[in-house]
């Protein structure tokens, strides 16, 4: 497979962060010190992991349903109506 090489800095740029971006009241703010490192956020349980999938499964299952429902009507406006 392809590997991506990391991006070089341009000379001027010393990687150094200007704003943090984990302040209080954002959603994904942690209470960590500074110098430690991201910890990606809080581990979800497997109940908890299988009812986030389940309502992401729900909410393509709506769209894919209204999606077809809209073209199951047009193809019958199409046959009952307009090609009459």
């Amino acid at each position: 497979m392809w590997s991506r090489k990391k991006q070089e800095l341009p000379e001027w740029d010393d990687g150094e962060t200007i704003a943090k971006m984990n302040v209080p009241g954002m959603p994904w703010y942690t209470e960590q010190s500074e110098s430690a490192p991201d910890s990606g956020g809080e581990k979800l349980s497997s109940r908890e992991m299988r009812l986030y999938t389940w309502g992401a499964v729900k909410a393509a299952l709506l769209v894919v349903g209204i999606f077809s429902l809209g073209l199951v009507l047009f193809i019958a406006f199409c046959v009952f109506v307009w090609f009459r």
